[in-house]
């Protein structure tokens, strides 16, 4: 089959071009990005470079040539934001199917900023031919903006590949956050945490890392600085090879976002045997349950009980060795990419081989 695909330049992005890759004839791709050259597949056939913002009128028209041009088979569109705005414009009136995968805010939070946004969130929900979703939760708001005659498949992109059973006794005395440094993620609320901790005297031998980078990385040094923590390192963005050396050798993994669907930084975290502190969100619920294989922070404003909390628990070897066995059993059956991506082209598939396509007009 020839895909198109349709995304902005993303990380998340590049890993479904180059996992998908296997299971489709001929990829074409409108972006606006360029992708990273270990990321571009040998049957990537063409770009098209995109503008994805509101105000590019002309981008639907543009786009609309194109796939006039390719005569693709399928449109899988990513993000259900300004992005399939302009897919289903070009699609109109089309019987190409349209396959939309909601990435979490733009389903979770952009239809509650004003009713434009709901309004454009709503439609091009209800253009796709099916949708997907990588949480339970997240389908739930899918059905409740777009219907409850739309076609929702629940898949993740999953992490790269189960690494070895990690051995726990090797593992260093160290607490991990490796989300983006925006305001949506709170790294500052983990750091004024940490300075409870250290403040607490338990554990001295305890370390905390604060991966990844972002537009508050500045202010949250500063903050680091200001709080005068004396056990935080921050390494900035790394590689995917050295992140998973840091999943290796944490017990501990925080992160406590104001809103997030399945993050793949939670399924590494859960593959790699460290031990998750979450934020009490539905789409988390559908991986931990508090106690049994990580803990759910109710109140940001005591996570460091809920850290204390981890670490007394991570510090035993045999009872956290119990949770990573039930966090990579969960991560084996239900989160590996090349799995996952087998699962997507099932579903085009079964979207080629029905009795019509449905139209994309709106």
């Amino acid at each position: 089959m020839k895909l198109l695909l349709i995304g902005s330049a993303s990380v998340h992005t590049w890993r479904y071009l180059a996992g998908i890759a296997p299971h489709v004839e001929e990829i074409w791709l409108a972006c606006n990005g360029e992708v990273p050259a270990d990321k571009r597949p040998a049957n990537l056939k063409g770009e098209l470079r995109l503008d994805f913002g509101l105000k590019a009128l002309g981008s639907a028209g543009t786009l609309r040539r194109w796939m006039s041009q390719i005569q693709p088979d399928l449109v899988h569109v990513h993000q259900a934001n300004s992005v399939a705005w302009h897919a289903r414009r070009a699609l109109a009136g089309s019987r190409v199917p349209m396959v939309l995968t909601a990435w979490g805010s733009d389903v979770l939070l952009l239809p509650d900023s004003n009713g434009l946004m709901r309004r454009m969130v709503q439609g091009n929900l209800r253009a796709a031919t099916a949708i997907t979703s990588d949480s339970l939760y997240m389908a739930a708001k899918i059905r409740q903006l777009a219907g409850e005659d739309c076609r929702i498949d629940v898949l993740n992109f999953g992490m790269d590949a189960l690494p070895p059973n990690p051995d726990i006794a090797a593992k260093a005395n160290k607490v991990l956050s490796c989300r983006l440094h925006k305001p949506l993620y709170r790294i500052d609320a983990i750091l004024h945490a940490w300075q409870q901790v250290e403040a607490s005297g338990r554990y001295p031998d305890w370390s905390l890392t604060v991966a990844a980078s972002g537009e508050s990385t500045d202010s949250l040094k500063a903050l680091a600085a200001s709080l005068q923590l004396q056990r935080v390192e921050f390494t900035g963005f790394v590689s995917s090879a050295v992140l998973g050396a840091l999943y290796q050798e944490s017990r501990l993994f925080v992160s406590v976002p104001r809103s997030d669907a399945t993050s793949i930084s939670l399924l590494e975290a859960m593959g790699h045997g460290c031990l998750p502190v979450l934020s009490n969100l539905p789409a988390n619920g559908e991986w931990v349950i508090d106690g049994l294989n990580g803990l759910i922070a109710e109140d940001i404003a005591r996570l460091s009980d809920s850290l204390l909390s981890g670490m007394d628990w991570a510090a035993d070897n045999a009872r956290l060795q119990q949770a990573v066995q039930l966090n990579r059993q969960l991560v084996a059956q239900k989160a590996l990419h090349q799995t996952n991506m087998q699962h997507f082209a099932d579903l085009y598939a079964s979207l080629l081989s029905g009795p019509a396509h449905k139209d994309s007009a709106v």
